[in-house]
């Protein structure tokens, strides 16, 4: 840290997510939805930025060009670390971040719920989706222990 803190950025604006400033920037980075410590140490080294130094510490030039490389990052990566391969309208590769990655999940969702499948069945129920077992864990709500009859 340095000595003044006039040049500190404590809030730190990439993908409409405030990031906060104190923290490495491989770290705060995972602030963002979507965005792993993985993708984002190699999204920091691709934009020429050191990932353990202090992101308000950056200049203005550097944190441009963090975001750029950031809004582009499916471009950035590798497809195999990608968060949504072979989407299911589109087919192709993709890494979603922000509130494009909630939106599509919700959109998706909704999808399955109106098929009718098992496993929106499941999810509207509350219950497990990838066939773990429920019989004795996954008790959440009204508890259901054993009533004692009245005398």
């Amino acid at each position: 840290m340095p000595e003044d803190n006039e040049e500190l950025k404590h809030i730190v604006r990439i993908l409409n997510v405030d990031l906060n400033g104190h923290s490495p920037v491989q770290m705060a980075l995972t602030g963002i939805r979507g965005m792993g410590r993985r993708n984002a140490r190699l999204l920091s080294q691709k934009a020429d930025i050191d990932p353990n130094e202090t992101l308000g510490l950056l200049s203005d030039e550097a944190i441009s060009r963090l975001r750029e490389v950031v809004e582009a990052a499916q471009s950035h990566l590798p497809v195999w670390m990608t968060n949504r391969r072979k989407d299911l309208l589109t087919g192709e590769d993709k890494h979603l971040m922000g509130t494009d990655l909630v939106l599509t999940q919700r959109e998706e969702m909704d999808i399955i719920r109106k098929t009718r499948s098992y496993r929106g069945i499941r999810h509207e129920r509350g219950l497990r989706v990838r066939g773990q077992k429920t019989r004795s864990t996954g008790r959440r709500g009204a508890t259901v222990g054993v009533s004692r009859k009245k005398k």
